[in-house]
């Protein structure tokens, strides 16, 4: 009898460590899932370089950065959006069709999705000279945010203060869902 009651007494502590196991493994899983669900910003823009002239980095008052742009045109051109014909998309097509009307005032404007952190970009212009802004809502409402105020007469920097204080999370994405009327 004496066997059996040494096995019985195994058995909770065997349970117990299996339990604890059990435990440690949905912990570290849950530390993984709260570790990801973090934003992810890469080393700010000063130190990764110096930023280019007329860059603006300021800091908003919410203490997140304010994306790369430029407070004023450069004296060389600027580069050319894509053309908006290599894309199937409608509404891709549009915002590479009203950034290349207005991409004087995207290059002074900053990118929410961040892309000046993870693709080097310099302003928001730089999504659409590149197949970047094709597939990013935030570069794309950005962009159609510049267009609609350009076209109520704003100047660069007050679209600038309209992006950064949130104004284009509000632009509808579905009127541009049809192609643009013919001009």
């Amino acid at each position: 009898m004496q066997p059996a009651r040494k096995h019985q007494a195994q058995k909770p502590a065997v349970q117990k460590r299996a339990v604890q196991k059990v435990l440690a493994g949905f912990l570290f899983v849950g530390l993984i899932v709260v570790l990801l669900a973090l934003p992810q910003h890469a080393a700010s823009p000063a130190a990764q370089g110096p930023p280019t002239p007329g860059m603006d980095m300021s800091l908003p008052s919410a203490q997140e950065p304010i994306p790369a742009h430029h407070t004023h045109l450069p004296d060389s051109p600027l580069p050319p959006t894509l053309d908006p014909q290599l894309f199937t998309a409608v509404i891709v097509q549009n915002a590479y069709t009203l950034a290349a009307s207005v991409k004087k005032l995207l290059y002074q404007q900053p990118c929410y999705c961040h892309c000046d952190q993870s693709e080097g970009h310099g302003s928001l212009l730089d999504c659409f000279a590149g197949k970047h802004g094709s597939n990013c809502n935030v570069c794309m409402a950005e962009d159609f945010y510049t267009y609609e105020q350009s076209r109520k007469g704003k100047t660069a920097a007050q679209i600038r203060a309209g992006i950064i204080s949130g104004e284009w999370k509000s632009v509808d994405l579905a009127k541009y869902q049809q192609p643009l009327p013919a001009k």
